[in-house]
């Protein structure tokens, strides 16, 4: 009982302690922030203790020196006698973190909202939406599956209506690539949810899984069925996600994360905010291209960090845990699945999509093949490159290639296939001849290698080799279950 006691008083101390701490460590913060924390811890009490548990209340910043701003500035509000603003931009973090700002505002998730008005977007906004989601921001109105879907992974433009407030088809939002009414790109909420801006929870894979997954980009799902994965599940509790400095090979060694491989120092490589730095490819276009070819068309200064630098860099993450044959062998690998998208179904899909284009409807998914074709490459095909990148080999095979492969012969070439035939028997001579390079090319690509097995025509050295390694597995195979039995 005495010893029961003595627990009890030990964690009484403990709390009356970190009770005092607390009390202190507010009465050294600014005049203006106390005066936010006597209403704030009444009023939002969960958002002062997150805020009282991060390392923004250690360092004495409080709500003013985050949420200040200036008379005149077009989201600014006096909120009783102090002007504020509601949105913490990336300009107002880089105050104190201008290098992580700087480094983030170069890279491709900055720029993340201009993907609005691309064919992604036109989907949400015309073929699933409508204009019925009115605002003030958008008196004639605007979809509602983009304000819930693609605004809030890739940000939306916020627009200021009165005295701090926020149209509501604009916020909340903490889409990435959000425009933010000081005119800055980005969300640093969008990885450090406030208000307690937690590193640990930031070095958490699930945390870039609110947008990183799905059928088009799933590297949540890929990650959890990698041996990565598997090894940071099993081990979480070695992964010392909470310590300041976290270097892979000093402050951990069980598992990477994300932020290991994409972002977090390694013992001869700083911390980096530009997640494109250690990216070889982008796989996000129905062709992969170099990064610095997209980083290009956006302008951003990466363009002149071309390819094999990044790989470098990478690799330099990969070798604290892997060996130089090991690293090199997984990027032959990875680099010969993106030839096999690209050269068996990429670069001739696109071609025939070129030649069927003059012969369907004008309107984007106004045919059935724009959908298919759009699967193929936006879906399908990411998932398999993006498997390959991350050594997550159901994705790269059953619904990655499986998948591009199944639809490519059995919904993609046969709407080719009829769409050639409907216009043959036209009356317009221009879409007779227009159907008759479609089908040359259908004839052209069916009979070159990668396809002839689809009129059965594979070459006969070909189909001998293969029916011999059949014979001689099964033969392996039932020689060892004989064995066995």
């Amino acid at each position: 009982m005495k010893r029961f006691l003595s627990l009890w008083v030990l964690a009484g101390c403990i709390f009356c302690q970190t009770v005092n701490a607390a009390e202190t460590a507010r009465k050294e913060l600014s005049k203006q922030s106390q005066e936010c924390l006597e209403c704030h811890q009444s009023e939002t009490p969960v958002i002062v203790r997150q805020w009282e548990t991060s390392g923004h209340f250690q360092e004495k910043v409080g709500c003013f020196e985050c949420h200040q701003a200036k008379t005149g500035e077009s989201d600014a509000f006096d909120h009783h006698g102090v002007t504020i603003a509601t949105i913490v931009s990336p300009r107002d973090c880089a105050k104190c973190h201008a290098k992580e700002v700087a480094q983030f505002e170069g890279s491709h998730h900055a720029k993340a909202a201009r993907i609005l008005g691309s064919q992604d977007n036109r989907l949400a906004e015309v073929v699933e939406g409508n204009r019925g989601f009115v605002s003030p921001g958008f008196p004639e109105g605007t979809s509602a599956a983009v304000v819930n879907g693609c605004w809030q992974c890739h940000g939306s433009e916020v627009k200021v209506i009165g005295e701090g407030r926020l149209d509501p088809g604009t916020w909340p939002n903490t889409g990435i690539g959000r425009i933010n009414p000081d005119g800055s790109e980005g969300a640093c909420s969008a990885c450090h949810s406030r208000h307690k801006f937690s590193v640990e929870q930031a070095r958490n894979p699930e945390n870039c899984g609110k947008c990183h997954m799905g059928p088009d980009h799933p590297q949540e799902e890929i990650y959890e069925e990698s041996k990565h994965g598997i090894a940071f599940h099993a081990n979480k509790d070695k992964m010392n996600l909470e310590n300041k400095k976290w270097v892979v090979g000093e402050d951990y060694n069980a598992a990477p994360t994300c932020a290991t491989c994409h972002m977090s120092a390694t013992p001869t490589q700083p911390v980096s905010h530009d997640v494109g730095l250690r990216i070889s490819w982008n796989n996000r276009p129905e062709l992969s291209v170099r990064p610095e070819v997209s980083d290009a068309k956006l302008g951003l200064a990466d363009k002149d960090v071309d390819w094999k630098k990044r790989r470098d860099n990478m690799k330099n993450v990969c070798l604290n845990c892997h060996s130089a044959g090991f690293v090199d062998g997984f990027y032959v690998q990875y680099d010969s699945l993106i030839e096999l998208y690209h050269d068996k179904f990429a670069k001739p899909g696109m071609a025939l999509m070129g030649l069927a284009k003059p012969l369907l409807k004008p309107v984007p998914f106004g045919n059935k093949i724009d959908f298919t074709w759009f699967e193929l490459w936006h879906h399908e095909g990411r998932r398999a490159r993006h498997g390959a990148s991350m050594m997550g080999p159901d994705y790269t095979h059953w619904h990655g290639t499986y998948e591009v492969a199944k639809n490519f012969y059995s919904e993609f070439i046969p709407q080719l296939q009829e769409l050639a035939e409907q216009n043959l028997r036209s009356k317009d001579r221009a879409k007779v001849q227009q159907a008759q390079a479609l089908q040359a090319k259908l004839d052209e690509v069916l009979n070159s290698a990668n396809h002839r097995w689809y009129l059965n025509k594979m070459d006969p050295a070909e189909e001998a080799k293969r029916k011999k390694a059949q014979q001689e597995f099964q033969e392996r195979y039932n020689a060892q279950k004989a064995k066995g039995a």
